[in-house]
């Protein structure tokens, strides 16, 4: 396969899984993200990767760690987040701003410099991470599941803008993912016990369920599918009545 992929928040946690598995794979990955020394060190154990230090929420630093790539990618998958945990009405409005940049308009700048890279070439895809939150926002998340909410309609838009030239757009949200910034929660095991209970499927996923599911969407078998929020959670989201107590 000679396929080139740029994952942003790359160096670690899902996105780090997600350069593993494209690479092994076949992909030229860029490994983007704003710690130069954990992409670094990524892009190392990696046979054919390129390390890529940039901020999203810089459209000029964006520009040019797509310049430093080369070529035009392939595919490019928004995986970079952030999440500010705290009662909408006690939250600052740095720490909502700050969500909303990173999760929205990190993703709006790399889509919008990646659509314009890959319209002269007739192809390209585009996948941005959302989140189950943004079809039942948590309790103390901030602007978190708005701002999921919000990419997973702005890659709606991008597919329908942009299908013409080729291009897809897709989005996958993660349920209760053991992995990324997760990984604080699931340390206390009560809670790790409950929301694995939670679950139909009965466990966390993992960081590689959702490295799988960005492999697939970028596939021949996922060719056809655009404008699409693929799930990935277990059936989490349709478990409201096995949660609740019938007395």
């Amino acid at each position: 396969m000679n396929k080139s992929a740029i994952v942003t928040g790359g160096a670690a946690g899902i996105g780090a899984e997600i350069c593993r598995t494209l690479s092994k794979a076949g992909y030229r990955v860029g490994v983007f993200d704003i710690d130069a020394q954990a992409a670094q060190a990524l892009s190392g154990e990696l046979s054919n990767a390129l390390t890529l230090v940039a901020d999203v929420t810089d459209a000029d630093s964006v520009k040019a760690a797509f310049n430093d790539f080369g070529d035009t990618p392939d595919l490019v998958v928004n995986n970079a987040g952030v999440v500010r945990f705290g009662l909408l009405g006690e939250q600052s409005l740095d720490d909502f701003t700050t969500v909303m940049n990173i999760n929205l308009i990190g993703v709006y700048n790399m889509a919008r410099e990646a659509v314009n890279r890959m319209v002269p070439r007739g192809s390209g895809h585009i996948i941005s991470l959302t989140s189950v939150n943004a079809y039942g926002p948590g309790p103390g998340s901030g602007a978190y599941p708005a701002s999921k909410a919000a990419v997973k309609q702005l890659m709606r838009q991008f597919a329908l803008e942009y299908g013409e030239h080729g291009i897809r757009a897709n989005s996958v949200a993660p349920g209760f993912i053991d992995g990324g910034m997760s990984t604080p929660i699931y340390a206390d095991t009560k809670v790790r016990a409950a929301r694995s209970r939670g679950v139909p499927l009965g466990r966390l996923g993992s960081p590689a369920d959702i490295a799988q599911a960005v492999l697939f969407l970028d596939s021949e078998g996922g060719a056809y599918i655009s404008g699409h929020d693929l799930v990935v959670d277990g059936a989490v989201n349709h478990a409201v009545l096995k949660n609740l107590p019938r007395e």
